[in-house]
């Protein structure tokens, strides 16, 4: 582009790129396509995504989740690393949707930047491809916004959300939960999308030297575990009366949410190893155990709640799906005001 037809493109002189727009799409065009299936009506380049509810339901109920990725985006750029951000982004959203036995039908992102840096974004929008394709579910859709002086250098946010359906009759929704249930809890890769603008102050104050900082930043910027595909054969097989998210708010707040007020959740504490990053963060935050249960999954990422007598079974199952599984803990009757109690 000559320096008159720079002069004569006043959004590019505003710092907006129209031509890397473009750019962008071409390039993800394969990765959006790969992700799509029979009832995604049209592609990509309109002005909406359309999707064909599946036929073999006969009361399909429509859930929708939304959220981001936090700051662990920043942590992910501070190391280079952005090929598994885009998971996060995708699982964030799917693992609350599946929680109340529905199934990922289609998921849009939204990408905005201080300046469109074409192969970056791609990566990212590569990896988000990858993760629905994982979860089975499309790609349907996104935008991608520059917005110079709002956002800083190279900042970029992500958010997304996905829609997915449930049988009416199949709703999960732990009102079936009583005493004696008990709570299988599955492995998480890490601290997944949650708690890192304080993992980042910790790691950014540590002495450690920077080729050990590196090596940290590569445990704590695994992508979040996707749990679909586990739900979907978890909820065929077995009694599942209620299922959890361990997001923000961690294990303490997450599984009270599904269990009816008349009833107090145990967490048998001992029942699994706190894992070494977790630890790390304990240990350098100066954090007490009570607040880590707080702020961070501390290695259970997803709960099951079934009756006892299914739990060793299901756990054999878990174990078959390629995830470690713990019985963390079961349900009581309330004696006090507590929601959830640690022994």
């Amino acid at each position: 582009m000559t320096k008159e037809n720079i002069h004569n493109d006043p959004y590019k002189l505003a710092g907006v790129d129209i031509d890397a727009g473009n750019d962008l799409i071409d390039r993800i065009k394969a990765d959006v396509k790969s992700t799509s299936n029979s009832s995604v009506l049209g592609g990509i380049g309109g002005f909406a995504g359309m999707y064909k509810l599946p036929a073999s339901l006969d009361n399909p109920i429509l859930v929708a989740c939304t959220d981001g990725v936090g700051t662990k985006v920043a942590l992910a750029q501070q190391y280079n690393k952005l090929d598994t951000i885009g998971q996060d982004l995708v699982a964030m959203c799917v693992n609350d949707l599946i929680t109340c036995g529905a199934s990922p039908l289609f998921f849009l992102d939204y990408f905005a930047s201080s300046k469109l840096h074409v192969e970056d974004t791609a990566q990212v929008i590569k990896s988000i491809a990858s993760a629905c394709k994982a979860s089975d579910c499309a790609l349907l859709g996104g935008e991608t916004a520059e917005m110079p002086n709002h956002y800083i250098g190279n900042n970029f946010d992500l958010a997304g959300f996905s829609v997915g359906c449930v049988e009416e009759k199949k709703i999960i929704d732990g009102s079936r939960i009583t005493d004696d249930d008990v709570i299988i809890g599955v492995e998480s890769s890490g601290p997944h999308s949650n708690g890192y603008s304080l993992i980042r102050q910790i790691l950014n104050n540590s002495s450690l030297p920077d080729d050990k900082k590196n090596e940290l930043a590569k445990d704590l910027l695994k992508p979040t575990s996707l749990y679909t595909s586990l739900t979907k054969q978890i909820t065929d097989m077995f009694d599942i009366k209620g299922m959890a998210h361990i997001t923000g708010g961690g294990i303490t707040e997450n599984i009270p949410r599904i269990v009816p007020e008349t009833y107090q959740v145990e967490i048998y504490k001992d029942e699994w190893e706190l894992p070494k990053i977790f630890n790390w963060i304990k240990e350098n935050g100066n954090i007490e155990m009570l607040d880590m249960y707080k702020i961070f999954n501390c290695g259970i990422g997803y709960v099951f709640i079934v009756p006892k007598d299914e739990s060793d079974k299901l756990k054999h199952a878990i174990k078959n799906a390629g995830f470690n599984s713990y019985l963390i803990g079961g349900i009581t009757k309330k004696i006090n005001s507590e929601d959830l109690v640690y022994l």
